[in-house]
């Protein structure tokens, strides 16, 4: 009886064409799992007679030039170099000593053993266009330029990879300083350092200087002393009843103050052109209702 009964069990076995299914419970709580297996592996999957059916390179063949390593999280990936440069700003009114300062720290950084180079506008032409010069005579050699984007090719763009720091003086007379201080900090590595006014004789914003402040180190706002009281001076009073943002002058155009004074000057300025104003007009009167000779 055993004997047929594993007979049966085989026939069963091998009745079918290729695949068994098995019905699988693991508990009574989870569902059944079906799933069906080759009779045979070589039934269903033929073997591989070569290895290199899909034809394959050997990895011996790579490119040697080319990088087949992998970063895992948290390991150190070796690569160049670079030094990342910095902009540093000089802010107050005329007569602070930002051109002072500017000088003493170019001169520290090429004491240093850092190659320099000093920018000017060529619209400032007080001292000459060879020099950037301060109030009290000190002075530097520099280029005199229209815009800051044509110093790379005038410098020599040999001489202007080997440079580490660069100065700007009267940074608010360039359009294109935003730019140029960008470039140069971010993708040149250069340590720029600008020097230049913050407000004009209005007070208000002069040139791109303001807005390079987000692109910044270090922002440094020097003051000078008020010519009327000796208080700590934060802006410029223009002497003249000239009108432009730009003109370029010294003591004899401008003079810095407080705030008391900057306020009581624009007032004494504007009553001097109305009366200026109305002495024409009255002028102008005379002229016009005096009988001809």
């Amino acid at each position: 009886m055993l004997f047929i009964l594993m007979c049966r069990m085989k026939s069963l076995l091998f009745s079918s064409p290729t695949l068994l299914t098995i019905s699988c419970h693991p508990t009574k709580t989870m569902p059944s799992l079906s799933f069906q297996i080759p009779r045979t592996l070589s039934d269903k999957f033929p073997i591989i007679q070569n290895p290199n059916f899909l034809g394959l390179k050997a990895f011996s063949s790579f490119n040697p030039s080319i990088s087949t390593s992998v970063e895992c999280p948290g390991s150190r990936m070796e690569g160049p170099r670079f030094s990342y440069g910095e902009i540093h700003i000089i802010l107050g009114p005329m007569f602070a000593g930002k051109t002072t300062s500017l000088l003493r720290r170019i001169q520290t950084e090429s004491n240093n053993g850092r190659s320099v180079a000093i920018i000017k506008s060529n619209k400032d032409t007080r001292y000459g266009l060879e020099y950037t010069v301060t109030h009290d005579g000190a002075k530097f050699p520099c280029w005199a330029l229209a815009d800051l984007s044509s110093f790379r090719q005038k410098y020599g763009v040999n001489a202007y990879e080997k440079l580490d720091v660069i100065g700007i003086d009267e940074a608010q007379f360039f359009g294109d300083l935003y730019d140029f201080c960008r470039k140069a900090a971010d993708h040149d590595g250069k340590t720029v350092i600008v020097a230049g006014l913050d407000g004009d004789y209005l007070r208000r914003s002069f040139g791109s200087v303001l807005n390079i402040i987000p692109l910044a180190d270090s922002v440094t706002k020097l003051t000078a002393r008020c010519e009327l009281c000796g208080k700590r001076a934060f802006f410029t009073l223009r002497k003249t009843k000239d009108t432009p943002t730009e003109l370029i002058g010294g003591a004899d155009v401008y003079m810095p103050v407080c705030r008391q004074h900057y306020v009581n000057g624009q007032l004494a300025i504007e009553a001097t052109r109305i009366l200026e104003s109305q002495r024409i007009q009255c002028d102008s009167y005379l002229e016009a209702s005096s009988p001809p000779s």
